[in-house]
């Protein structure tokens, strides 16, 4: 029967979160207490992270297909763009088939079990012609019920609209000034669902639309202010000293970058360099500073390419946005009935990013005898995980309905939809070994615990 004098002993001052370290600093060791992991170099998918597969779509004829998706989780892709060009209703509205079409897609996403980045533009030209202001709010209008509707599968949506490829430059509309921009940008946030965050192409357009060059920080991360829910993209990542002018201040708005990048997504895609192509170390010491949480692999394929050959290509694939590795706990043998069951669960995240989208982290015991599940759901945010940082889940179960018998422990990580959290491909799969179970899409915690009759 386990001591509770022991217990208290065992866990100190201990509390549940981050460690005295600071981001990105050298983690400290800890010192095996009860069970030690063995972290995993494997490749595997994880939802809303990594190397991206570029699709898009320019009229209701361009639907996504079960064929195009199919292979993406074989390749460990778990996400792709869908850029979806409105040439056809720069001065009308969206007709219907184009809102199926949409819809349609989403469906096929979540059938796929990956998730999409979504961005909506008006040409692919440098010249082309991008749509009114008025026009554009109308269309956020119309497709904000579409994209609500299917938020669940939705990582992230890029701000879009504005100029060639919806990157906010050239625009044949007048529309590259900060008050259109706020307009542009305010519109999707009072129209989307306060959990879809917005993505805008340069650091200094945020800090123009907001007015602060102020990161955000604890106090207001995760909430429904309009700041709060802004990240960033950048197409042309590690292109030159500026990177083809998403930069002005260069050194300051990547500092502001690291810290906004805590709370909210940046990631975007390669373009052809304007000097040297970024070798291994350079592309590292980017993705680790601007905490990079996704990249398109097709583009620019000659730079994709030069890592592979360097042999830094499957780092880069690991460490993608946020990489959970399992540390060291302690987890009792034995428990009583109708008590509480206590633990501590210390994890890194090895990833250059942390999480952003909330999810629901369950501990789970498995009735060795009959198969049955029972699951707890815990307090923790693993949103709080931040690159290179310990941290530690410390809780008190209460686990009275739980009937006596042996059991083996696990820790479930799913996607806080009703559509999504039964579904394996949307749960968080830890960085250790002999951990994974793919059947059921849990972690296994490595103990067997006894629930003793009363």
């Amino acid at each position: 029967m386990f001591n509770g004098l022991l217990w208290g002993l065992l866990f100190g001052s201990l509390s549940l979160g981050c460690s005295d370290s600071g981001p990105d600093e050298e983690i400290p060791e800890i010192k095996p207490k009860g069970i030690t992991y063995e972290e995993s170099q494997e490749v595997f998918p994880n939802p809303e992270r990594g190397f991206y597969d570029h699709t898009e779509a320019h009229g209701p004829d361009d639907g996504l297909t079960s064929t195009q998706l199919s292979s993406l989780k074989s390749e460990n892709v778990s996400l792709i763009i869908r850029v979806y060009y409105l040439t056809n209703y720069r001065d009308g509205q969206i007709d219907v088939a184009m809102l199926e079409m949409i819809k349609s897609d989403m469906e096929a996403v979540r059938d796929a079990g990956i998730k999409a980045i979504i961005r909506f533009a008006y040409t692919n030209e440098m010249e082309g012609e991008d749509a009114s202001l008025e026009k554009i709010e109308d269309h956020v209008e119309q497709l904000a019920p579409v994209l609500n509707s299917n938020k669940d599968v939705i990582a992230f949506i890029q701000a879009g609209f504005i100029g060639p490829w919806g990157e906010w430059h050239n625009s044949s509309h007048g529309l590259t000034t900060v008050e259109n921009e706020r307009k542009i940008l305010f519109k999707l946030l009072e129209e989307l669902s306060s959990d879809i965050l917005v993505q805008v192409r340069t650091p200094g357009a945020k800090q123009r639309i907001f007015e602060t060059a102020e990161p955000i920080g604890s106090a207001i991360a995760y909430t429904d202010e309009f700041r709060a829910r802004v990240g960033h993209h950048n197409d042309c990542f590690m292109a030159g000293v500026d990177d083809y002018g998403t930069y002005a201040n260069v050194e300051a708005e990547k500092a502001y970058i690291n810290q906004e990048a805590l709370y909210v997504p940046t990631g975007g895609e390669t373009c052809p360099p304007q000097g040297d192509y970024p070798d291994c170390a350079k592309a590292r010491e980017e993705m680790k500073l601007l905490r990079w949480t996704y990249l398109n692999r097709d583009y620019y394929l000659p730079v994709i390419s030069s890592w592979k050959d360097a042999g830094c290509l499957d780092e880069f694939k690991r460490r993608l946005g946020y990489r959970f590795v399992l540390d060291s706990a302690i987890l009792p043998e034995e428990i009583d009935q109708g008590g509480n069951y206590p633990l501590q669960i210390n994890l890194t995240n090895k990833g250059f990013a942390p999480l952003y989208k909330a999810k629901t982290t369950s501990l789970v015991f498995v009735n060795k005898t009959d198969g049955g599940k029972y699951t707890f759901e815990l307090a923790v945010d693993l949103r709080e995980v931040k690159p290179g940082v310990s941290f530690t889940i410390e809780e008190s179960v209460k686990i009275s309905e739980l009937p006596a018998g042996n059991y083996d422990l696990f820790l479930e990580i799913t996607d806080e939809s009703e559509k999504l959290e039964n579904r394996v491909d949307y749960k968080i799969r830890l960085a250790n070994k002999n951990s994974w179970d793919p059947e059921s899409g849990m972690n296994k915690l490595q103990q067997q615990v006894t629930v003793l009759a009363d």
